[in-house]
């Protein structure tokens, strides 16, 4: 590998890790349209509880889900990024979650991992998809 595509690819990999750091700084600030914004227009969110999963396609429709799901003032903490380069424009990753209550002094209320596609468009990366695996949730959103 060149020195320039090495670059380019810690680059590429540095790009993809800010999504899931702005992903958080968004739920914090019940940011739902910069939320949405972080998704490709076709992309996905699928949540798999321990007793239920859901599907959820589109932008349009990501932005409804996290409008009824940010009401319960989840406050995420995302770590343990690992990032898998599948091309240029694509890649694949996985990042672990705690998340704590923001209505119950910050309790823990759920833990688990995200499995993400990320697609790069017109020289910006986003979620193709972001997959949330429940080990825990003492507490569902609205909807699920």
């Amino acid at each position: 590998m060149t020195l320039e595509e090495q670059v380019a690819e810690l680059a590429a990999k540095e790009a993809i890790r800010a999504l899931p750091q702005r992903y958080c700084d968004c739920v914090w600030r019940d940011d739902t349209d910069g939320l949405a914004g972080l998704f490709t227009e076709d992309g996905s969110f699928i949540a798999v509880m321990p007793e239920s999963s859901m599907t959820v396609s589109g932008r349009d429709a990501i932005l409804g889900m996290f409008q009824q799901a940010l009401g319960m003032k989840p406050r995420p903490y995302i770590h343990n990024h690992v990032i898998e380069m599948k091309g240029t424009d694509q890649a694949s990753g996985r990042c672990y979650l705690d998340l704590r209550a923001g209505r119950q002094n910050l309790e823990i209320m759920g833990a688990g991992y995200y499995e993400d596609e990320y697609r790069r468009v017109d020289g910006e990366w986003f979620f193709q998809s972001r997959r949330y695996i429940a080990l825990r949730m003492d507490e569902l959103p609205d909807g699920f």
